[in-house]
């Protein structure tokens, strides 16, 4: 079934709502797919984004920040943009590795599945050791990502492509639980009050928020799959709903931050339209979706801006004063989607969570029961420690 919106909000607000606000044309992609294309390798053309019936820019539509550039600059490179050179290197090698990936499985492979030697840690998390997606499904890029016709080598602009240095003695935010499919990989069971303590604990396998960082903020390609968006306005909101795991972001325009300690699933948003620039300033962010250690004292503004039909030019400003001197961040391009982004079907942790947090008692009852005997020579095991 196809969806283009789909939201659960703890308000009266809808799809058709937002639609009715928006009264742009059937579908949300068309000013996107009727003006020239942009060709990547030029700097931006003289643009001006059409404006809907309330006044604002037109950011709407399906777009995706799939890319080959990573966060960070790779060893070695010490430029932010890349060479053509460098860049058709790269690009050639994702070429032979889907046309690898994608052929016939050889007759004499084993009948177990063996993790290929050197394989990239996104193919690894969804392959594990059963076998997982086939190259077919995994969709981490195959171009380097150009802002402004400039291949660059890494999202971060800092002047060595990495993130800043923290200050000394900062304090930082624990790193997030990696989902069970790859702590499987050799990690060691958790312990009481940790991940498998509660159903809260795996938001992950239950769907409620996705493992990477899509939705933001700030807003990345998990280098996996499912890197597409879609963007919906109306006069007092802009929602950005992430493929991955369905997330949903709800921007509140020209309004201000909440006051209440309350810090909801992907922060605060508000935001506002400067020129044809949408800024997204967010605070409040969970501790759960910390970013590079900082959560409590964070603050992320993001700018978005149609740059051309088909692009949308993305940046973010990350601020903690407690973890680092100065502000930083990134940029990049969102494309235009050649079609609509439909329903990412995920529930099986749901189903599977009885077991999962009635293995963890069990494993706890044996570790408690072996902790009394050693305690105690020739005390009896404790009871549930069969």
């Amino acid at each position: 079934m196809r969806y283009a919106l789909i939201l659960t909000l703890g308000t009266a607000l809808s799809v058709g709502a937002f639609a009715a606000f928006a009264q742009t044309p059937a579908k949300p992609a068309a000013a996107a797919q009727s003006a020239p294309k942009y060709d990547p390798t030029k700097p931006y053309p003289a643009y001006t984004a059409p404006r809907l019936k309330i006044g604002q820019p037109d950011l709407q539509g399906f777009w995706a920040n799939t890319t080959l550039t990573k966060l960070t600059r790779p060893a070695g490179v010490g430029s932010l943009v890349y060479t053509e050179e460098q860049v058709a290197k790269l690009e050639q090698e994702m070429v032979e590795e889907i046309e690898e990936g994608n052929a016939p499985t050889a007759k004499d492979a084993p009948a177990a599945y063996v993790i290929p030697k050197n394989i990239k840690p996104e193919y690894l998390a969804g392959g594990g050791a059963t076998g997982g997606y086939n190259r077919f499904w995994i969709d981490p890029g195959n171009h380097v990502m150009r802002v402004n016709g400039e291949p660059r080598s890494s999202i971060l602009t800092t002047p060595n492509g990495l993130t800043p240095a923290r200050k000394t003695g900062a304090v930082t935010a624990p790193a997030p639980e990696q989902p069970s499919f790859i702590k499987l990989l050799g990690a060691s069971p958790t312990p009481r009050g940790g991940s498998f303590d509660n159903p809260e604990s795996r938001a992950t396998e239950r769907c409620i928020v996705s493992f990477g960082r899509n939705a933001g903020p700030p807003m990345f390609a998990n280098g996996f799959y499912n890197n597409s968006y879609q963007l919906v306005q109306s006069p007092d909101h802009v929602v950005i709903m992430t493929e991955m795991v369905h997330d949903a972001r709800i921007i509140r325009l020209n309004s201000k931050h909440r006051t209440d300690g309350m810090r909801p699933y992907f922060g605060d948003s508000i935001g506002w339209f400067d020129g044809d620039t949408l800024v997204v300033e967010t605070t409040n962010i969970p501790q759960s979706q910390q970013f590079m250690g900082a959560w409590k004292d964070l603050k992320v503004t993001e700018k978005f801006k149609r740059v051309a039909g088909d692009r949308l030019y993305y940046s973010f400003t990350v601020e903690d004063p407690t973890l680092w001197d100065a502000p930083w961040g990134g940029e990049y391009e969102f494309a235009a989607l050649n079609g609509n982004m439909y329903e990412y079907a995920c529930h099986e942790g749901n189903y599977a969570m009885h077991g999962i947090l009635s293995g963890a008692r069990v494993q706890e009852a044996r570790a408690a029961a072996e902790a009394a005997k050693a305690a105690k020579p020739g005390a009896k095991p404790a009871k549930g420690g069969q």
